[in-house]
């Protein structure tokens, strides 16, 4: 399989904004390419903060720099070699993103299995689809299937060369000449390149089309909201694919099989009950901000859900306890 084809509040290492790096005018139109190179950068990094911070250094290196861009290139290019230096210097010495599926076995579904979590550099996180996708829908119909979850975990275990690459060429299409010379690299490089790329991404199977946002889809989406806030958990697991995953970044544990993802609701996951539910957009798909009962009273921001389907089962449950991310979609951080 090939890849799919198209066209908050501050993390530890946010960088702040520079006083006076930039005019409050825009006459170069630089700011109309920040959600596709948002988009890009987070394909790059995995991290939605990340690429917000990769993009505001590639427009206050644009900034800096305008008044030497000699045109010989287009606007868009010399934006895009600016950002994915910016990115490839973040990537220099780090570890890849991932999801806890990607890093072990299966846990027990008890409270022992939790683990610690992470520091949060080491998982891979959801993106608003506002802040990464398109407002085209014409655009956003091809472009969606590029930011999912499952894509982005997998564009992570490629050397970050060789995921620019397949990025530039097969996610944005650029030809291979105009890709080599972005790398200031040759074309029969960029075309091996994209070539181990591909055949690493079908080994993964993450070159395969997400569902369609189908009624059947969102139908089931809003069965399960209105288990989850019932907390009816039984009917919860019949919901869910015999062989269904359930995760919890920043925790390492993960689960397999509708059973254990039952017990593990009933047990260690009950302060649960009595969530509430709202609609977000994330990765291109649906998705579920949870707001958990706060004892002090009201609800505060817990998790936001991604929910993933085939054959009219939920077959993957991903619950990123981050509250950080909450701003980034328009939420606050409680509910009355």
């Amino acid at each position: 399989m090939t890849a799919p084809t198209a066209r908050s509040d501050a993390g530890p290492n946010r960088a702040a904004p520079v006083p006076g790096a930039r005019p409050a005018a825009d006459p170069a139109g630089l700011e109309g390419f920040r959600v596709e190179l948002t988009g890009y950068a987070y394909r790059m990094l995995g991290s939605v903060f990340d690429a917000e911070d990769a993009v505001q250094e590639t427009m206050l290196r644009a900034w800096r720099g305008l008044d030497r861009f000699d045109g010989r290139s287009s606007l868009r290019t010399w934006l895009y070699r600016i950002a994915t230096n910016v990115c490839l210097d973040l990537l220099r010495g780090q570890g890849r993103r991932a999801l806890p599926m990607d890093l072990g076995e299966p846990g027990a579904p008890v409270a022992a299995s939790l683990g610690a979590p992470g520091s949060g550099r080491e998982w891979l996180e959801p993106a608003p689809d506002a802040a990464v996708l398109p407002e085209d829908p014409a655009e956003l119909a091809v472009t969606r299937e590029s930011v999912r979850l499952a894509f982005v975990a997998a564009l992570q275990h490629l050397p970050p060369r060789q995921r620019a690459v397949l990025i530039l060429r097969d996610v944005l299409r650029w030809h291979a000449g105009e890709v080599a010379e972005l790398l200031d690299t040759t074309v029969a490089a960029v075309t091996s390149a994209v070539q181990r790329a591909r055949a690493a991404m079908a080994d993964r199977e993450a070159g395969a089309p997400a569902p369609a946002l189908d009624r059947e889809h969102r139908e089931l989406l809003d069965r399960y909201v209105q288990v989850f806030e019932r907390y009816d958990i039984d009917a919860l697991v019949a919901l869910l694919r015999e062989d269904a995953v359930h995760a919890m970044p920043p925790y390492p544990l993960w689960l397999r099989g509708a059973a254990d993802i039952g017990r593990w609701l009933t047990g260690p996951g009950a302060g649960c009950r009595g969530s509430r539910l709202l609609p977000v957009a994330a990765n291109g798909e649906p998705a579920l901000a949870q707001f958990r009962p706060d004892p002090a009273g009201g609800h505060r921001a817990f998790s936001i859900q991604l929910v993933e389907s085939s054959g009219g089962r939920i077959t993957r449950l991903t619950h990123f306890l981050q509250p950080r991310l909450f701003p980034l979609f328009g939420l606050p951080d409680r509910l009355p």
